[in-house]
């Protein structure tokens, strides 16, 4: 399989995505990678293709191997050592026997692809897609784009790729609208007021006994 050496967005992209598929962080739903089947659709939702002639599809043994690797990578993220991360990236990115090679591109340009070697496994693939990813942004971006999420209640982390750099959450559409609901409710409940119900004591009452007595 080849990988665009210049992409290093997607690359960064499935190793947030990779860590977050697991309980830790998805509290609510539990793990995500369950069984092979599960593997299989996270692997065909990262363009990894499954028809290789030299296998027949993930097995129980691939997802044993790429849950080995989640908890790499997401040692990996945890570091806060550069030197650290660009020596696990580097390892990664051997782990498939990967090689550069000069391609034409869907545009007919040439491009530099790193191509990992002949019956490399799943979980070794990803290893070479994941690491050149953290090296790119090692490498572009700097360690600072690799972050923990803002919410309180999650444990997830990703890599920030945009070009602005100021992503919070490790899964915005879900982190970041949980948080925004519970500030919202937050907001409401402290601008509640107890309504003023007539009392014994309201003025009205008073009044109203005075004009009953004459």
């Amino acid at each position: 399989m080849n990988f665009d050496f210049s992409d290093y967005s997607r690359g960064a992209g499935v190793a947030t995505e990779l860590v977050n598929t697991s309980a830790l962080v998805r509290r609510s739903t539990g793990e995500a990678l369950v069984d092979a089947a599960a593997l299989g659709r996270f692997l065909t939702d990262h363009d990894i293709p499954l028809d290789a002639p030299e296998r027949a599809g993930p097995t129980a043994a691939d997802l044993e191997q790429v849950l080995a690797l989640r908890q790499e990578v997401r040692d990996l993220l945890e570091s806060t050592s550069e030197d650290h991360v660009a020596g696990g990236a580097n390892a990664l990115v051997e782990r498939a026997a990967v090689r550069p090679v000069l391609q034409r591109d869907a545009d007919g340009d040439w491009q530099w692809y790193l191509a990992t070697g002949p019956g490399s496994s799943f979980a070794e693939e990803l290893a070479a897609l994941i690491g050149t990813g953290l090296l790119g942004v090692l490498r572009t971006l700097g360690s600072r784009r690799i972050r923990h999420c803002a919410s309180p209640t999650c444990d997830g982390m990703f890599v920030d790729t945009s070009k602005a750099g100021r992503r919070r959450y490790c899964m915005p559409d879900l982190c970041g609208n949980r948080l925004n609901v519970a500030k919202h409710r937050a907001r409401r409940l402290a601008g509640a007021r107890p309504s003023s119900a007539v009392t014994e004591t309201d003025p009205r009452a008073d009044e109203h006994e005075r004009t009953t007595e004459t």
